[in-house]
């Protein structure tokens, strides 16, 4: 052990991202014994990215970015943004992928750049807030489309909705837990069906167009305003449109089960997000050659009301499709978020008992656990709006950590092999659009302006934990920083 700890440490500091044999199915974590293996393809890389983007969002986001935006043209506009957006940014992880080659995605990054305490709070905050929130969402989102049919008059009960949600991620838990392939499998299949689900929408509004149903989509009409423009609830507009895109980055969660991640890690990026780009932005055109931004608005079932207008008797084929669609999103979820809990424990930042793997399946079984557990907590409230404007806010910020990182990591180590190099233009624009849109958030919501500020105190107050004038909540949070420090050296050390 002692022999495995001393490699481990070395190859760090040689190599921001630890050496490749960390990533191999031969290696473990500190130098041996039984690790995550390779069993994800190009296809399947493909697969966990789509699936994870087109979860609930698409959805659910269109009547919140609509809402925020004003008007049908603003809303389209803000689509192709943060496609754009999503896109460049999708390159600067692809770089930080390759350059780092370590499962944890974002956590992984800001701890390796920024050290061991920035990463400390970007693992309890995807921990606490991001993940919990986001699965909770995409599974109150399937089970919502599933009941919706047997309440055509009504809102389904809130306790059937949470209940049919619990449901779905215990089942889909005891997948990811059983087997890798199971997992992927299910992902690749779901993945497909839900590209079909899209593909019958946007279909569907191709064939409104020939008809002559595009009077929302003319110059006139599509940039009428029904509220007045405000630049905090367009922030709220792609706040809400990130939602819908949000997953593009969890690939960089799996890393270490990539298949040639150097080849494939980028190949999977440049196919999806181009593809989710279009998906989106004409399914939202589709939806409005069909709804007036009026019946947008007043549905909470987007889809299904959609199908209504347009299939008929065939109108159940909607909420089934959306419903296969968040099945699939949750799962893919739950196996990437699990792999960053993994992580997270195997560097000392969460209990040591995450960081364990199922000798015979090799499949990180208590930190899918404990995914599972921490999202059926989020499940004791039901406004999603107000948890997709949180999430948003808290993706945003840390996004234009990470690719400041990024910037950081150049100027410290130009020198490091680096298989993809963003150029420096396109770089530049996700960590400004970032910034500028979690700044934008801040000064429209008081509880993510508090939750700012009080990060940002953390973060300063980190260079001297123990000063007087800190506050008790800051030295807890940082007092137990170094204890889980002290106490995986310890371990490595035995």
């Amino acid at each position: 052990m002692e022999k495995g700890a001393r490699h481990r440490n070395n190859t760090e500091k040689n190599h921001p991202g630890g050496s490749e044999s960390e990533a191999s199915p031969e290696s473990g974590s500190g130098g041996g014994g039984v690790a995550l293996k390779k069993e994800i393809g190009l296809v399947s890389a493909c697969g966990i990215i789509v699936g994870n983007i087109i979860g609930s969002g698409i959805f659910v986001s269109p009547k919140g970015v609509l809402e925020n935006a004003g008007s049908v043209g603003l809303a389209l506009i803000v689509w192709i943004v943060t496609g754009l957006i999503t896109a460049v940014g999708a390159l600067c992880y692809a770089e930080l992928g390759v350059t780092i080659p370590k499962s944890g995605g974002d956590y992984s990054y800001v701890k390796d750049i920024f050290g061991g305490l920035a990463g400390f709070l970007r693992l309890w905050i995807a921990v606490l807030v991001i993940y919990p929130t986001n699965q909770a969402v995409i599974a109150l989102t399937f089970s919502n489309y599933v009941l919706q049919p047997l309440f055509p008059t009504c809102f389904p009960p809130e306790s059937g909705l949470r209940l049919l949600a619990a449901i779905c991620l215990l089942l889909l838990t005891w997948v990811n837990c059983a087997s890798v392939r199971w997992a992927t499998r299910v992902q690749d299949i779901f993945t497909a069906g839900k590209l079909l689900a899209l593909a019958l929408i946007i279909i569907m509004g191709v064939v409104q167009i020939c008809k002559g149903e595009y009077f929302w989509l003319e110059p006139k009409n599509a940039f009428e305003n029904f509220q007045e423009p405000d630049i905090g609830l367009i922030a709220l507009a792609f706040l809400q449109g990130s939602f819908a895109y949000g997953g593009w980055n969890f690939l960089n969660y799996v890393t270490e089960e990539l298949v040639d991640p150097y080849k494939n890690l980028p190949r999977a990026i440049f196919i999806s997000i181009p593809l989710v780009t279009f998906v989106y932005v004409f399914a939202n055109v589709a939806y409005v050659t069909a709804m007036s931004p009026q019946e947008l608005l007043a549905s909470n079932a987007v889809a299904v009301t959609f199908g209504e207008k347009l299939l008929g008797v065939m109108a159940w084929i909607m909420p089934i499709s959306v419903a296969l669609s968040t099945f699939g999103g949750v799962n893919g979820s739950l196996f990437t978020s699990s792999r960053l809990f993994f992580a997270g424990a195997r560097e000392g930042h969460l209990p040591s008992v995450l960081a364990m793997i199922h000798v015979k399946r090799c499949t990180p079984i208590p930190a899918l656990l404990f995914t599972c557990i921490s999202t059926l907590l989020m499940l004791v409230t039901s406004d999603m709006y107000t948890l997709i404007n949180y999430v948003g806010f808290i993706n945003y910020l840390f996004y234009g950590v990470t690719i400041a990182g990024q910037i950081v990591l150049r100027w410290q180590k130009p020198d490091i092999p680096r298989p993809i190099k963003v150029r420096e233009p396109p770089l530049e624009i996700p960590f400004p659009s970032s910034t500028n849109l979690a700044a934008a958030q801040i000064f429209k919501s008081p509880c993510s302006q508090l939750l700012t500020t009080y990060m940002i105190y953390l973060l300063y107050d980190g260079s001297r934990p123990f000063g007087k004038q800190g506050p008790c909540i800051s030295e807890a949070v940082i007092s137990i920083f170094h204890w889980r420090q002290d106490q995986n050296k310890s371990q490595l050390e035995e």
